[in-house]
């Protein structure tokens, strides 16, 4: 190995490891918490190595979105994957993008919630993000009905699910009728 090639390996390390510390920091205590001297402490760098990776904190919450928009993507798939049908197969993307949003609060607000510097819907949105609308759109597209545009419907759907998240989380839906929306989305929205 040569020199420069054990250089970019130890950069990559070092990248992983503040946006893990970043992301186990903002799922602990919150992105209020998540400050590059708190995470220069936790990883035991200096700031300037913190900012020769990263130009801040908005930064750091774009890479954690493009890492988790990439699990969001993986974990929607396995869900569908598994499943027979259309109806089967919506219900369960459902309940994955749900059950990603409540184990992973911090990662799922970095994706939607907070200013991370990322494009969406543009042509210049980085892969991991068409990829996780992709995942919706695989299943989704088949369910979108006679001269609806597929997209569209994802879309629409993705912003039901997305409702869902944010008035359970807080506290304006109760979250033990999930099962009951679910299947309402997808009787009622999907119609399959």
């Amino acid at each position: 190995m040569s020199v420069q090639e054990r250089k970019e390996r130890e950069r990559a390390g070092r990248e992983r490891l503040i946006v893990a510390t970043a992301r186990e920091l903002a799922e602990q205590q919150g992105w209020d918490a998540v400050t590059t001297r708190r995470l220069a402490e936790r990883i035991e760098y200096s700031q300037p190595v913190l900012y020769s990776h990263f130009r801040g904190k908005r930064e750091i919450i774009g890479a954690v979105a493009l890492q988790g928009a990439t699990e969001m993507a993986t974990a929607v798939r396995a869900a569908t994957a598994a499943m027979d049908g259309p109806r089967e197969r919506v219900a369960a993307l459902a309940r994955a993008y749900l059950d990603f949003a409540e184990r992973n609060p911090a990662v799922y607000d970095a994706i939607f919630q907070l200013d991370g510097g990322l494009a969406y819907a543009h042509e210049d949105t980085p892969a991991p993000l068409k990829d996780a609308f992709a995942a919706l759109l695989e299943s989704l597209g088949e369910v979108a009905g006679e001269g609806v545009d597929p997209g569209l419907f994802t879309e629409t759907f993705w912003a039901a699910l997305h409702g869902l998240v944010t008035l359970t989380r807080a506290g304006r839906l109760p979250p033990e009728n999930t099962e009951q929306r679910v299947k309402l989305l997808v009787d009622r929205l999907a119609m399959v």
